[in-house]
């Protein structure tokens, strides 16, 4: 049985990748996910922690995987898809294929936010978490963005790149980016209609999971 490895984005959790997570242990995938360091608990712990404990967490985790197999597939969410390819890079032998999900390359700035979240309730629901944010987590955040244009070059596990055309945090020409960019010899856009920055919770789910499963199907052949 195959392992996929899930990592979740910059103050989330697992609940934001659980979907698909679930989805590929109904097609016999052994599916991991866990939290970030200084994630899941509140401020103190989120501004103590740093993009270095970001990176060792889920390096820890992917290196349990690799104790019980040789090889992974990684599936990245917003800051998690940074991390991922930096692991992708970093494992070269043993990373089947790496998914990114919403992946921050050119990240919207909270002008812009405000100007394509639309609704009073998205609005309240990003002050709420952007006020309750450490400054200084947000400076790692924005650290681990500009070092992964590094990264991106030394990609070359199959990708899947997975972008909503109405994300309210990531400009959608971070996809084109990341296609042009990364020199994997087996790379795939999917563009999601009218899905915000949670693919995995659009209403159009059900096709990105499939899509993703077809994907990584594909990979293990190579």
């Amino acid at each position: 049985m195959d392992s996929c490895l899930f990592i979740h984005g910059f103050t989330g959790g697992e609940h934001e990748i659980s979907p698909l997570s679930q989805y590929m242990e109904q097609h016999h995938y052994r599916s991991r996910t866990f939290t970030l360091a200084g994630h899941g608990g509140g401020r103190r712990e989120l501004r103590q922690s740093d993009r270095f404990g970001w990176l060792q967490s889920a390096e820890h985790e992917l290196n349990k995987l690799l104790e019980e197999q040789e090889a992974v597939h990684l599936i990245g969410f917003s800051t998690g898809a940074l991390i991922a390819s930096r692991l992708s890079v970093q494992y070269r032998q043993a990373v089947k294929s790496l998914t990114l999900l919403s992946a921050p390359v050119f990240p919207l700035n909270p002008l812009e936010i405000v100007r394509t979240l639309g609704s009073p309730a998205m609005l309240r629901n990003y002050f709420s978490k952007f006020g309750s944010t450490p400054p200084k987590a947000t400076r790692q955040f924005q650290r681990l963005v500009r070092e992964s244009f590094d990264i991106y070059p030394q990609i070359t596990a199959p990708t899947l790149i997975v972008q909503g055309t109405r994300d309210h945090l990531v400009k959608t020409k971070s996809a084109g980016f990341l296609e042009r960019t990364i020199p994997s010899g087996q790379k795939q856009v999917l563009m999601v209609e009218k899905s915000g920055h949670m693919v995995c919770h659009c209403d159009d789910h059900a096709r990105v999971m499939k899509e993703v499963l077809h994907f990584i199907r594909q990979a293990e052949t190579l």
